[in-house]
């Protein structure tokens, strides 16, 4: 698979978990969800679901706005439930 920045894969032989992890750091908050090989059908798929939730969080991040350098809750809250 091809490498893209904030997603990484777990592929541990004595790990009970077998997939994608997406992880992003905006103004102060860390943002992160697991994507399971099993849950999602397989590496391509759970590949697939991440990419789409990465892409989604990058467009709700390049347009929020931030207030004293943070994000408003309402784009937490946005992000959240992306990752739910």
């Amino acid at each position: 698979m091809k490498s893209i920045k904030n997603l990484t894969r777990f592929t541990y032989e004595t790990a009970a978990f077998q997939g994608w992890r997406l992880s992003i750091s905006r103004a102060g908050a860390v943002f992160t969800k697991y994507f399971s090989d099993k849950k999602h059908g397989g590496e391509k798929e759970s590949f697939a679901a991440a990419e789409s939730a990465l892409a989604s969080l990058n467009e709700i991040l390049e347009g929020a706005k931030r207030v004293n350098g943070k994000h408003t809750a309402a784009t937490i809250r946005k992000i959240e439930k992306i990752l739910e």
